[in-house]
């Protein structure tokens, strides 16, 4: 019998990429996806998918007990930013939960989430746990390198990136000549870049970073085509991202699309 992996899959492709991992290596995946974020593409690739609304706590955990799930990942973003929709419906189970975290920081409501699992005896695995060939490599990655002044950019961008990534506030920062164009917050990445591109104008450099102790359980920095949608919208010229630390999505479109556009990707 092969071994059964519970996928809480939120948006993006993300989630995918992980079921076709698991399953290629003979792993059971059991999603457990959400209307308001997740892609139905996910039902091809999981071997069974129960869909809940983004407020249904309890159904969550109610699937996990019936489905007699030990271990799950965490895979793709569900937005904080629902918390404050008035239009999503919260069962009791989230607004007790919502009331007991300290504050409505991602690691918070994260951490939260997986100390909950955790009591059930569920244990929650490193999400780039068969994705280890999607990690961002160091040093150019495109045919376009960065300027010298664009490197000036990198670097200064990337010791404010990790100051608000140990802040758990965001993990990019969009600079232009060593001015901070666009920090990240709970909009996320994609807004922040388009955000700092109406302000730069042309030529804004983004880095992106982990936390400085990044928990690869949950919540990890990742790029793919969604992100040079938004670099090319924003006019950006570089993005810098840890290497090692950032998930690579649909690597070869990526690079396609960023040498056409005259966008340099870095791995930092």
């Amino acid at each position: 019998m092969s071994e059964r992996i519970g996928l809480i899959a939120g948006n993006g492709q993300f989630p995918i990429l992980f079921a076709k991992g698991a399953s290629s290596q003979g792993r059971e995946v059991i999603a457990i996806a959400v209307r308001e974020e997740t892609d139905a593409q996910i039902e091809n690739y999981a071997h069974r998918t129960h869909w809940i609304g983004v407020g249904q706590l309890r159904e969550f955990f109610e699937i996990l007990k019936n489905e007699k799930l030990k271990r799950v990942v965490m895979a793709g973003q569900i937005r904080p930013a629902h918390i404050f929709d008035k239009a999503v419906s919260k069962d009791e189970a989230l607004t007790s939960f919502l009331k007991r975290v300290k504050d409505k920081r991602a690691d918070s409501l994260l951490g939260g989430i997986a100390r909950l699992l955790k009591a059930m005896g569920i244990k929650l695995l490193d999400s780039s746990m068969f994705l280890k060939d999607h990690l961002v490599a160091r040093g150019v990655l495109t045919n376009i390198a960065p300027s010298d002044i664009q490197w000036q950019d990198i670097k200064f961008g990337r010791k404010i990136a990790k100051r608000i990534a140990g802040l758990d506030i965001g993990q990019t920062v969009v600079v232009k000549d060593k001015a901070i164009l666009a920090i990240e917050a709970i909009e996320g990445t994609d807004e922040a870049i388009r955000r700092g591109g109406k302000l730069g104008r042309e030529a804004g450099v983004v880095v992106k970073v982990s936390k400085p102790h990044q928990d690869m359980r949950f919540d990890i920095p990742l790029i793919g085509p969604r992100t040079l949608d938004s670099l090319i919208s924003a006019s950006c010229a570089v993005l810098a991202m840890e290497a090692g630390k950032t998930l690579f999505l649909e690597k070869e479109e990526c690079l396609k699309i960023a040498e056409e556009n005259k966008i340099s990707l870095v791995g930092i």
